[in-house]
């Protein structure tokens, strides 16, 4: 039971592999780290980032949360996004959710889980922002969906709100942020045409979520 022999064996598998194919990979990545893109993604075991966008190890970086929420008070999350920002200085900042996520199915039926209750209030609110849409879904299973798609489209709004992603505007660097939906059922990764550059785009976009959940 203590012992975790399969994963080291993995592990040691995985290292070798690579040293095959390119024996420079190790001893290059461990001096500097240069990706292009920052990943906000769900915790959930079933959406392993690296391995959906077939990136190598050094190439992404990541920051994963419950229901890959931005909230302006986690400074874990800020932390990261600031790190990537303005060090890193990467140009992609891609928030991922999930079809069917058990964080965004609990805040939707209102389950009483402990801790986690207080963390996902913040999918809560977006399901009262949107409620006018979710109710004319009948179905849970689109309903649970849909709430899903808009919880990224509202983390999207948050991250550009961030003082890091309005700073790096203000000088001028070229940033993007993005929204996308993995599909739990296929493998696939949808773009939900949620994509920010500039200030003015993310007024647009807030003024454009605004009117569509009224």
């Amino acid at each position: 039971m203590k012992d975790l022999n399969e994963l080291l064996e993995n592990n040691r598998a995985w290292a070798e592999d690579i040293k095959t194919h390119n024996p420079q990979f190790f001893q290059t990545l461990s001096k500097e780290q240069s990706p292009k893109y920052l990943w906000i993604g769900c915790s959930d075991s079933r959406a392993p980032a690296t391995q959906l966008v077939g990136l190598r190890a050094g190439e992404l970086f990541v920051h994963r949360n419950v229901a890959n929420v931005v909230v302006h008070t986690d400074f874990n999350c800020l932390s990261v996004m600031q790190y990537a920002v303005e060090v890193l200085k990467v140009e992609h900042i891609i928030v991922c959710g999930h079809d069917g996520c058990g964080g965004v199915l609990a805040a939707m039926q209102n389950l009483r889980l402990g801790l986690i209750d207080n963390w996902l209030r913040h999918v809560q609110d977006v399901m009262q922002k949107h409620d006018a849409t979710l109710s004319r879904i009948a179905d849970e299973t689109l309903r649970l969906n849909k709430l899903c798609e808009l919880n990224v489209v509202e983390q999207v709004l948050s991250a550009g709100r961030t003082t890091i992603v309005q700073s790096a505007w203000e000088r001028g660097q070229e940033l993007a942020v993005h929204g996308w939906i993995y599909g739990l059922h296929d493998g696939l990764l949808r773009d939900l045409k949620m994509c920010i550059t500039n200030p003015e785009e993310l007024a647009a976009a807030e003024h454009a979520t605004a009117r569509a959940s009224a």
